[in-house]
């Protein structure tokens, strides 16, 4: 029989949301699937993330959601957007009965605004507000499959590992975390220039270690500055990027959360500039880091790079700040409105 797991986390006895569980575990069990995580008292991690995926079939987000139930549904929504084979014909269903999930919708909706993400979310995310609904839509997805992306692979064939030592006057290394998919000129720019104010102020650069968008522009202005450029990244996405020219150091790594993961590690400070729903991801990530004190994140500041949108005149984070707000203490994350303040800033908390 087919296996969907279940997110979230049972509290007790008087959980609210304790009646719409049992209601979905009768529905999905009466209708032939095996369900994982049925109690709510499973924990997610980036070391056991791939191996849930891999031993599921279809996945049921289910109410009250919490920062760690966030970062797996947008974990599942990037790997829908990079191909990764895992998540072939899986579905992934959100039950939003108590419009906990609401806030990412609006944000995902933000990012499509403003062009860092390209696919229609809800095709991929399936919303839905009882668990028959839920039901409809797993069904749907196993005879129609997942819909497509729009993304191609280059078959350009992924690098071993390499590594070069970071030069002996560097301060350390900050890692940028951002979009791949941009177009909008502006945001390049900025990309290529912070790459460059990292080298003159002897940074080194972690990236994802990408060609497009921000991300490719990050690496380039890094290089062009005769800076160190750290990079990870992971096949089956270089099969659709690529890797950019000039990286000192990269990491081959075989999924997304490991990829994560090394970079972290080597990373004194992190900056969230402008990206998409990845970038959502690696924030997700690195604020449940700190939270649950992972000693990968202790003494790291991140900051948050909310720069105004020319075109809307928005501030491009302020639906992630607005979604992160019932979890998150100040001191997780700093916020800077211009670019000309991330060194300064960096300088200050490292």
């Amino acid at each position: 029989m087919p296996i969907v797991r279940l997110s979230g986390t049972v509290t007790g006895s008087h959980d609210p949301n304790r009646e719409m569980r049992a209601r979905m575990l009768y529905q999905l069990f009466a209708s032939g699937w095996d369900i994982d995580n049925s109690n709510g008292d499973q924990r997610i991690t980036l070391s056991n993330i791939e191996a849930k995926i891999l031993a599921s079939d279809a996945f049921v987000f289910m109410p009250g959601a919490s920062l760690e139930d966030l970062f797996k549904a947008v974990s599942i929504f990037v790997g829908y957007q990079t191909l990764d084979p895992n998540l072939k014909g899986k579905a992934a269903v959100i039950l939003n009965s108590d419009h906990s999930w609401t806030p990412l919708f609006d944000l995902l909706g933000e990012l499509q605004r403003l062009g860092t993400i390209h696919q229609n979310y809800r095709e991929f995310l399936l919303m839905a507000d009882e668990p028959k609904s839920v039901l409809a839509h797993l069904e749907k997805v196993m005879q129609e499959g997942i819909p497509d992306a729009g993304r191609k692979r280059i078959h350009v064939q992924p690098t071993d590992s390499f590594e070069t030592p970071l030069p002996a006057d560097n301060r350390g290394s900050v890692c940028v975390f951002c979009s791949a998919s941009i177009r909008d000129e502006n945001y390049i720019e900025d990309g290529y220039r912070l790459g460059q104010l990292l080298a003159e102020n002897k940074y080194g650069c972690v990236s994802g270690a990408g060609t497009t968008g921000v991300m490719g522009s990050v690496v380039r202005g890094s290089v062009d500055a005769g800076g160190w450029t750290g990079g990870s990244n992971v096949p089956h996405i270089i099969e659709i990027e690529g890797l950019p020219d000039g990286l000192s150091s990269f990491w081959l790594r075989p999924d997304i959360y490991t990829r994560m993961e090394v970079m972290i590690e080597r990373s004194e400070a992190f900056v969230i500039f402008p990206g998409g729903s990845g970038t959502v991801q690696e924030m997700l990530a690195l604020l449940i880091f700190k939270q649950t004190g992972n000693a990968l994140m202790q003494g790291k500041p991140v900051i948050v790079f909310n720069r105004k949108d020319e075109r809307t005149g928005v501030r491009f984070w302020d639906k992630l700040l607005a979604l992160l707000e019932p979890w998150c203490d100040e001191d997780l994350f700093v916020v800077v409105n211009e670019l000309d303040e991330i060194i300064p800033t960096v300088e200050r908390l490292v």
